[in-house]
């Protein structure tokens, strides 16, 4: 394959792209383990879900 006289550039825009997108892949990996650890200490520590049902009761009786 010939890319011609900006091959370079070429490479390195996609090598740049590759790295952005790994770079927040990895970001979105770590992020969602640490809201699960986060959230599990607070269901540890005894807070508790809201219910659907809950939220569109108080919703239902407010109109």
């Amino acid at each position: 394959m010939d890319l011609g006289s900006h091959a370079a550039f070429i490479i390195a825009s996609y090598a740049a792209a590759i790295i952005v997108l790994t770079g927040l892949i990895a970001w979105l990996v770590y992020e969602g383990a640490h809201q699960k650890r986060l959230l599990e200490d607070l269901e540890a520590r005894g807070a508790r879900r809201r219910s659907k049902s809950s939220t569109a009761t108080k919703s239902t009786a407010n109109t």
